[in-house]
Parts: C-alpha cells; sequence; structure tokens
C-alpha cells in the first residue's frame, strides 16, 4: 500500500490487517520505482496513490508498474480524482487521466476510483475553530458530495481481493453540502457555534498555496466555485461496493470532533 500513512492509506491499512504492507516516503518515493521493488516482491495487489508533487511530468508510472509486475503484482487499485473524468484537460486532473490510461493499457487486473473531495479537507479549519472558533471556505452556497476517506479505503480494501477488474468508480457521499452546511455540521459535532466566514477566491489562493502546488490550486477552486452538474451528483459506488451506505458529513464530524 503506498500512501500508508495518510488519510485514505491508515484506514486501508486497519481493514487489510497483516495481509498488506505499508508504504511511504521518503523510504519509497515513486518518483524512484526502483525503490518499490522491496515492498512488491510476492506481492499480488498493489495500491497506488501519487501524492499531488508526483503529478508532474518527470512521475514515470509505467516503470512504477513494471517493477510492481517483476515483483509479482497481478492487480493494482489506483487512488485518481473525479476529475480525472470530469475535466480531464485540465492540470493536474490531466496527469491522473495520463496515469489512468497507463493502468488500462497495461497488462494488470485493474481498478480505478476517482473520488470528491474529502471530508478530512475540513482539517484545515482545526487551527481557526479551536482558537477563534471560526471556520472559512471559499464559494459558500456551492454544494459538493465529498466523500469520507474511510470509505475511500472500505472500496479499496474489496477491490484489492479482485473481483473489480476494469472498473471506475466515482466515490462520493450520500449528500451535497455547501461549506455553509458542513459548518454548521461540525459546530453540531463539538457541541459549541462555529462562525462561517466566506473568503474571496483570492483569499482561497493564497492559503492553499501555503500546501499545494500552484496547478492543485487552480484546478480545486475551478471545482469548488464552478462545478459541473456531475461533480455535484451523488455516487452509489461506495454502496455497490461495500454493501453499505457511505458516510455522511455529520458521521465524520462526531468521529472527528475532538481534533477541533
Amino acid at each position: 500500500m503506498t500512501g500508508a500513512t495518510g488519510n485514505v492509506g491508515r484506514p486501508l491499512m486497519e481493514l487489510l490487517g497483516d495481509k498488506a504492507i505499508g508504504v511511504s516516503r521518503p523510504e519509497v518515493d515513486l518518483a524512484r520505482p526502483e525503490t518499490l521493488e522491496p515492498a512488491v516482491e510476492g506481492a499480488e495487489s498493489l495500491f497506488l496513490l501519487f501524492a499531488g508533487d508526483l503529478l508532474g511530468p518527470d512521475t514515470d508510472i509505467a516503470s512504477v508498474l513494471d517493477v510492481a509486475k517483476a515483483g509479482g503484482v497481478r492487480r493494482v487499485v489506483l487512488l485518481s480524482s473525479q476529475g480525472a473524468g470530469t475535466r480531464p484537460a485540465m492540470v493536474p486532473h490531466s496527469r491522473l487521466a495520463g496515469f489512468e490510461e497507463a493502468v488500462r493499457q497495461s497488462s494488470l487486473e485493474w481498478t480505478i476510483l476517482r473520488p470528491s473531495g474529502f471530508f478530512s479537507n475540513a482539517y484545515a479549519w482545526v487551527q481557526p475553530v479551536r482558537e477563534h472558533g471560526v471556520a472559512a471556505a471559499p464559494f459558500a452556497d456551492v454544494a459538493l458530495p465529498f466523500v469520507d476517506p474511510a470509505d475511500i479505503a472500505a472500496v479499496a480494501a474489496v477491490a484489492l481481493q479482485g473481483g473489480h477488474e476494469g472498473r471506475t468508480y466515482v466515490l462520493t457521499g450520500p449528500e451535497a453540502l455547501t461549506p455553509v452546511e458542513r459548518t454548521k455540521a461540525l459546530s453540531s459535532a463539538i457541541g459549541r457555534e462555529i462562525r462561517f466566514v466566506e473568503q474571496s477566491a483570492e483569499q482561497a489562493r493564497e492559503e492553499m498555496s501555503r500546501f499545494m502546488p500552484p496547478p492543485v490550486v487552480d484546478g480545486t477552486l475551478t471545482i469548488l466555485g464552478s462545478p459541473t452538474a456531475e461533480e455535484q451528483q451523488v455516487s452509489d459506488h461506495v454502496e455497490q461496493v461495500t454493501g453499505r451506505k457511505a458516510a455522511r458529513f455529520a458521521d465524520w464530524a462526531a468521529r472527528n470532533a475532538k481534533a477541533f
């Protein structure tokens, strides 16, 4: 499992337990595919996640897949993005769309996961909520069906064990919520009022640029502010694969209330 310490990787490792080997940087860096060799030796399946800084032109997914095949891997589950389907010409989604095509053209069994935005993006509100009781975001009235990273992990855990070859799953939560509605749900979860402040697009860009590359910021703001009808649509793929309904943001907020 690449990205084993991230918001998807951690719950995925918990679900698979000793069936899985988790790897993360700096020990394994997908920009240097040879570093993956020890981890995939004798493995059957590979969960493949490329962090934002690996979406540049120097990342060679074909070499990553070749290393995996040489180690015995026969099945790959790629964590992509909904934008790879809805905006395949826009950076960084174009890179993920290219990664998807490389996986499809490989000789491996493949499953592609296209999640919408993560509930865990709300962790950006931890400090302002704790210190000032404030949550800020742009596009206050634009609703999107964000998804629980634990649900992405649950779908991945099933797909890694086979039976979902050649499938592309769009993963969303069960409802489209605005930033204002997510703030209200978080306020209810922590038991105190949180005041929502709408940011301008430029204010949001400045904040996001502290931890995202510029192309990722641009793509994110475009989807947040001007989503397509498809990007606002709720998918039932989480339930199709796992047999249970996707978690609500309120569920995620209750589970993570102590962080706030």
